[in-house]
């Protein structure tokens, strides 16, 4: 391919026309069309047929759309997951896709472990009932209220964002159990942390849970009654990776009212925006057996303005480095 090919890369949505940084990424190697919709059923055959790549934030991409790109050899993914990809479909028709695991990981780290701390050390909880204290003040405390040092955090997946996280949590104390089947044997002695093969040892011996482990179909629905009636009495849970991992919300509400679990933060839910439910209910109208017990912040752990710039110059890198070079950087197959 040379150099100054006219290429055309597509992006799907969720940016501000007009698309300088990935324009200026891809300056003298491609022409930017910008699509603009998050509806799969609303893009433009005629835009797809000229598309040598296309790069995707979160439109879906199904087989009908795939059969639409018959110039296109590469989609790029701006962030990590890809549940809306078809790969398959992709694979079938001789395009390759590229996911963009090089960003955020600090954002989503940083963000676990302060949902993690604020949890075990009850500060939202203490926020909420201080509102009420007049005649008395420092007496007043939640017990239990665990020192860090005499707790143990289960981390499920211990990939890029799962390292960060025991490597963030290694100063205070934790004994931090890890588990994910994809790393490599020697994988704990090289991080830090103590290695379970099984996810219910995990669950039995962790006094705080946290998720950073891709949805895939064994992942899909975990966190359900079963699992969650696994968890020590008074366990935490931190979810930054899936909302689907959640098995609705109903699980988490019956464990919630039983106590059988003291709290959760989480950022993400399995409908966003959140579709109407009784816990959510709860939680908005800060009645008083959920207040503070349940945090949750909107689908932005992985966000700061850094690593904004940093997911959309990364993605049209890949798609240049491919359109250029042909290397393929961050691929994922079927």
């Amino acid at each position: 391919m040379g150099k100054h090919a006219p290429f055309v890369v597509g992006i799907t949505d969720h940016m501000i026309p007009p698309p300088d940084l990935e324009a200026a990424v891809l300056d003298g190697c491609a022409e930017v069309d910008f699509l603009d919709t998050r509806r799969e059923e609303d893009l433009d055959p005629e835009r797809l047929a000229r598309l040598d790549a296309l790069l995707v934030w979160s439109t879906r991409i199904g087989p009908a759309t795939v059969a639409k790109l018959p110039r296109c050899r590469i989609v790029v993914r701006f962030g990590v997951g890809y549940d809306k990809v078809d790969v398959a479909a992709l694979d079938a028709a001789g395009i390759s896709f590229c996911n963009n695991p090089d960003y955020g990981t600090e954002e989503v780290a940083d963000h676990a472990v302060s949902l993690l701390l604020s949890l075990q050390r009850r500060l939202w909880e203490h926020d909420a009932r201080a509102r009420g204290y007049s005649t008395t003040w420092q007496a007043n405390t939640l017990p239990p209220l665990r020192r860090s040092s005499a707790a143990t955090v289960g981390v499920v997946g211990v990939g890029r964002i799962g390292t960060a996280v025991v490597n963030r949590l290694k100063p205070f104390g934790y004994r931090i159990l890890g588990y994910d089947p994809q790393q490599p044997a020697g994988h704990e002695k090289a991080v830090g942390y103590h290695r379970v093969r099984r996810l219910d040892e995990l669950l039995a011996e962790s006094d705080i849970v946290t998720f950073h482990c891709p949805l895939t179909p064994e992942t899909r629905g975990l966190i359900d009654r079963d699992f969650l009636a696994k968890l020590k009495p008074g366990a935490l849970l931190v979810n930054t990776a899936r909302g689907e991992m959640f098995a609705g919300l109903d699980p988490l509400e019956a464990a919630l009212r039983s106590g059988h679990l003291a709290a959760v933060g989480t950022d993400v839910l399995p409908t966003e925006p959140p579709a109407p439910h009784p816990l959510l209910d709860a939680w908005r109208r800060r009645e008083s057996w959920l207040e503070g017990r349940l945090v949750v912040t909107p689908h932005n752990a992985f966000h700061s303005d850094e690593a904004a710039i940093e997911m959309r110059r990364n993605a049209a890198e890949t798609a240049r480095l491919f359109l250029e070079d042909g290397v393929l950087r961050n691929r994922i197959l079927p």
